[in-house]
């Protein structure tokens, strides 16, 4: 497919794009993990965290940093890194990639790529060694991904929702490798 470079402009997301990264977070999450029909208890979750207030809060921690991936018609897919965020196993690093998602129809276009190396400069600048990130272990084609931009698998977590627990695996990425080239 043809990659979207020339059209698409990745910034930093701003109080006016909240509405945009709910609407993405919903159609992406429902999209990856709701295969077998909509129930309650996924709906009320997903209605109760992938809401405007609630990025628009995102978006004012100092803590948190959102990119987006603009075409010409809007937002097709964003990156969330939070630092000071606990890793779940025993690691060094606190700064964690909590969110890439892409449109499904985007995905192909080199769009998530571009997201994922402006999070790891912007880890880079902070003078991370390293970050991490949780990726449902159902989800090989997100742990492919990951694994070919060069995390490496170093454990495992649960993600919970209520009294439900989903097994994830830990990824993490040293930027401070060799083989890692973060100016692109």
């Amino acid at each position: 497919m043809q990659d979207l470079k020339d059209e698409t402009l990745i910034r930093p997301a701003t109080a006016e794009d909240a509405s945009s990264l709910a609407a993405i977070s919903l159609e992406v999450w429902l999209n990856t993990y709701i295969r077998d029909g909509v129930n309650a208890f996924f709906a009320d979750y997903a209605l109760e965290q992938f809401t405007t207030a609630r990025f628009k809060d995102i978006l004012s921690q100092e803590n948190e940093n959102i990119w987006v991936s603009q075409n010409t018609g809007g937002i097709d897919g964003f990156l969330r890194m939070s630092s000071n965020s606990p890793p779940p196993i025993d690691i060094v690093s606190d700064l964690e990639l909590t969110t890439l998602y892409v449109q499904p129809r985007h995905h192909g276009r080199g769009i998530g790529k571009r997201l994922l190396e402006t999070g790891l400069q912007f880890c880079a600048n902070t003078g991370s060694t390293s970050t991490w990130l949780a990726v449902n272990a159902e989800n090989e084609k997100a742990t492919a991904f990951y694994i070919a931009s060069g995390f490496e698998k170093i454990g495992e977590t649960h993600f919970r929702i209520g009294d439900q627990a989903y097994p994830n695996h830990v990824l993490q990425l040293r930027l401070d490798r060799s083989d890692i080239d973060l100016v692109r």
